[in-house]
């Protein structure tokens, strides 16, 4: 089934931004694969718009970026929502997930330990 020039260029820029996102996080495209099930030319040809990323793995992957779905998408549905200034935590958990995926799970793990011991 043949797609349009638009369709084709939304999967372009969709797979430039997934290239982006998976970069800033320190995730290579072997650990994306991995973690998605699919092959390390899969997530090649996904970012470089050779292949439609299919509907059902967007969920999966908007996690594994740890990005809002809209985000992925490259929606701006979420700045015409807001009210104002973003709480301090929210500000906070946006820095914690353009951090590595090694500093992420280090700032949790800090995290587990004070809820932990604040439920003692």
């Amino acid at each position: 089934m043949a797609i349009s020039a638009n369709e084709r260029a939304f999967f372009a820029r969709l797979g430039a931004r997934v290239a982006e996102l998976r970069r800033t996080q320190s995730i290579t495209q072997v650990e994306m694969a991995s973690t998605l099930g699919v092959s390390q030319q899969t997530i090649n040809s996904y970012e470089v718009g050779r292949r439609r990323i299919p509907v059902s793995a967007l969920p999966g992957l908007a996690r594994a970026l740890g990005v809002a779905l809209e985000d992925l998408l490259g929606e701006d549905a979420g700045a015409a929502k807001k009210r104002g200034p973003a709480p301090k935590l929210q500000q906070q958990i946006e820095r914690i997930q353009q951090l590595p995926r090694t500093q992420q799970r280090f700032v949790m793990q800090m995290l587990d330990t004070v809820i932990a011991q604040a439920s003692r």
